[in-house]
């Protein structure tokens, strides 16, 4: 007698808590060789090369997140998101997608130069747009393991890919001691990730086809997410944007180091809860049984406690850790991390709820979400930095994430999804820990 295949949405929460760990620690092993590689190239080359990257990386970062049509998003929450034709025509889109990238790279490299008075962008612009060409053609092999939670190869080849890029970069930097050792090693380390993902995760290959049924939901699933990551631009790199028309080269390549150690709690979290809870809110919702609410909202707690004693940690160590790591040109982003510390803490305690929208396809109001966060953290960016320079800025970036709470509650509020009780004890924390990190650091804030 045979049994019965197992359904594949039984025992998700397993496959949950599996790539959850996965995911934190591939991040946290990419993130360590990316400090120990940024503690080298910070001896091999200058800040202002730093300063450079960071604008290429504000250019190439936007367009991917303005032209973001939530391929990956649309694969894990649609029926039909395990069928050949649906996924071809996903593919399809995507190659599209990155030829269409390179070229607007190409075109605005002339008016970024000028913009920023940086004329090395006229050529490092258009190599470094290689990097989204090339993504473009990546498999959708990826966004089927991540729709079913199978992230080991997954994991292990793209921090495989990771390390290979990295290596680059260091090798170039002690050959070329320039800006281009970045620019090539990031090209290498996108071919890495091709080649490893073609060759080595299973599943069946993509060729190029076009089902317009399949076109029509990954387009209608996708105008909302197109806005939505046009508006995640200005979340995610509006600050290096401003800044960049503020601060020299110099000044911002110490930001960005500051910024690269404060930012690893919440974009840890970030990537765990990406890649795990549209699958969780689609088959196993906290709203369809005690037993869900119960596993949810013990992962919610794992994941806001992680992140805000990440941030505290990060935020009491700042700036001994900056001094012993880095030479004295770049001291100042120890007081970056302390400050970027506090004003992230806020924004961890929403980090599971957008995701619900997306798992019932409501990518709308996942929008109307990501427009209101923008307009009001760009806002508090442009009126800090006129005020106060640039810690006046992050104090902005704080008090809009937290003003900016209970209309992400509301969001998880209509799928269902809100858990009062969380927000109440982890904001208190996330109050006390803040506190407890500024006065430590009271005599280097000048408080």
């Amino acid at each position: 007698m045979t049994s019965k295949p197992v359904p594949l949405s039984q025992n998700l929460f397993q496959r949950a808590l599996s790539g959850s760990v996965l995911t934190a620690g591939s991040y946290a092993v990419t993130q360590g060789l990316r400090l120990v590689s940024n503690l080298i190239l910070t001896r091999l080359l200058f800040p202002e090369a730093f300063g450079l990257m960071a604008l290429v990386s504000v250019v190439l970062v936007g367009l991917a997140m303005f032209s973001d049509m939530g391929i990956g998003p649309a694969i894990s929450q649609h029926p039909k998101g395990d069928d050949p034709a649906f996924l071809d025509t996903a593919f399809t889109l995507d190659v599209l997608r990155g030829g269409g990238l390179w070229l607007l790279t190409c075109a605005l490299a002339w008016p970024m130069a000028r913009l920023y008075d940086a004329p090395e962008l006229l050529q490092l612009l258009p190599a470094a747009g290689l990097t989204l060409l090339i993504a473009g053609f990546n498999p959708t092999r990826i966004d089927t393991a991540n729709r079913h939670l199978l992230l080991g190869r997954v994991t292990a080849l793209d921090l495989a890919a990771q390390v290979v890029g990295i290596a680059s970069m260091i090798g170039l930097a002690l050959v070329l001691q320039s800006v281009w050792a970045l620019v090539i090693g990031a090209i290498i380390g996108s071919f890495a990730k091709l080649a490893l993902m073609t060759l080595w995760l299973p599943g069946r290959s993509n060729r190029f086809h076009w089902q317009p049924e399949a076109g029509r939901d990954l387009i209608h699933f996708g105008k909302w997410i197109f806005l939505s990551t046009a508006c995640g631009f200005l979340l995610s790199q509006g600050d290096k944007a401003i800044f960049g028309a503020y601060l020299t080269k110099s000044e911002l390549g110490i930001y960005n180091i500051g910024w690269f150690l404060a930012s690893f709690p919440v974009l840890l979290a970030g990537a765990v809860t990406g890649r795990i809870l549209i699958p969780l809110y689609r088959d196993h919702h906290p709203a369809l049984g005690a037993e869900n609410a119960r596993k949810m909202r013990r992962l919610r707690y794992v994941v806001s406690a992680g992140a805000l004693g990440l941030l505290a940690v990060l935020g009491l160590v700042g700036v001994p850790l900056v001094g012993v790591m880095y030479d004295p040109r770049y001291q100042v982003a120890g007081t970056v991390v302390v400050v970027m510390a506090v004003v992230q803490m806020p924004a961890v305690i929403g980090m599971t709820y957008d995701q619900s929208a997306l798992a019932a396809g409501d990518s709308r109001t996942y929008f109307l979400l990501m427009a209101l966060k923008a307009t009001v953290q760009t806002l508090a960016f442009l009126i800090g930095m006129e005020m106060a320079g640039l810690w006046g800025a992050l104090a902005g970036q704080g008090l809009a994430l937290t003003a900016l709470h209970p209309a992400i509650a509301g969001l998880a509020a209509k799928h269902k999804a809100w858990d009062l009780r969380h927000d109440v004890i982890f904001f208190s924390l996330a109050l006390v820990l803040g506190g407890l990190v500024m006065w430590v650091n009271r005599a280097t804030l000048g408080l």
